[in-house]
């Protein structure tokens, strides 16, 4: 199959004679959801429409489109024990010629699915913070990185937008309603200063502090002295990564937030 492990840019950049897969219309349990789409090169691919024989499937007849042995612009295939997948589901794939028209229609529709992303804050750029880049990076979602030493931003994923700034917790104000808040930070009473800033918001998805109980209970009684409410209070996630494993190893807490990160996400977009 010949699966490209370039970037989508790279991918088209690259392969000029292609074709789009997408799935149309997706009904009942399926591998991906409608809108999922691949690219097919003639001897390379990029992206995944769900896996399993399906995809060979529609692949197979991405590469006879562009041979011209094959003018089949949509498949109707039920996921049954026909073609040895399970899911019980059926998917309608529609198949676009790579021409100019449709590149450009195509980086429309990634132009807009970027700007409907869920944003990640991440507060700070240690061990964690970077870790927890690196992960959220393979998610879609837009990560945003916040630091006060560029010593340690410039260790950030390029991935990530950076914003190198003095006074860290004014940066919460310019931050999207939905969005996630992770304070990540060198300093406690840093975070702390984050944090109950972020919290006098009601319409962030979550905010989330790395630490302990201990570090929980001290912010608390803060919090409470500087006039934050319980409701607020008990909105924050901290320890973050929740606690079902207890490995504290950067990349481990960075996979356990990212879930975290995303449920949390998720149930915002659908209150």
């Amino acid at each position: 199959m010949n699966f490209s492990v370039d970037s989508l840019e790279a991918f088209l950049a690259r392969e000029y004679k292609l074709v789009i897969v997408e799935i149309r219309e997706a009904f009942g349990s399926t591998p991906r959801e409608s809108g999922a789409f691949m690219l097919v090169s003639p001897t390379d691919a990029h992206g995944t429409i769900g896996g399993g024989q399906m995809e060979h499937l529609a692949i197979d007849n991405a590469r006879a489109l562009l041979a011209g042995v094959s003018d089949q612009l949509e498949m109707d295939i039920p996921l049954g024990p026909d073609i040895g997948q399970c899911c019980g589901g059926r998917v309608v794939l529609s198949f676009r010629i790579g021409n100019d028209a449709a590149r450009a229609a195509l980086d429309a529709k990634l132009k807009q699915r970027l700007e409907a992303l869920p944003e990640v804050w991440l507060f700070g750029a240690g061990h964690v913070g970077r870790a927890l880049a690196d992960a959220l990076l393979l998610l879609p979602l837009k990560t945003h990185a916040v630091e006060t030493r560029k010593s340690e931003l410039d260790l950030m994923s390029a991935g990530a937008s950076h914003r190198l700034v003095a006074m860290p917790e004014t940066v919460i104000g310019d931050i999207a309603p939905g969005s996630a808040v992770v304070i990540l930070t060198h300093d406690h009473a840093l975070d702390f200063l984050i944090a109950r800033h972020a919290l006098a918001r009601n319409d962030l998805a979550y905010v989330g502090m790395i630490g302990s109980k201990t570090k929980r209970a001290t912010f608390a009684s803060w919090a409470r002295q500087e006039g934050l409410g319980e409701q607020a209070i008990g909105r924050l996630v901290l320890p973050i990564g929740g606690k079902t494993v207890t490995d504290k190893r950067p990349a481990v807490i960075a996979a356990m937030t990212s879930a975290e990160i995303l449920a949390a996400l998720t149930g915002y977009q659908h209150r």
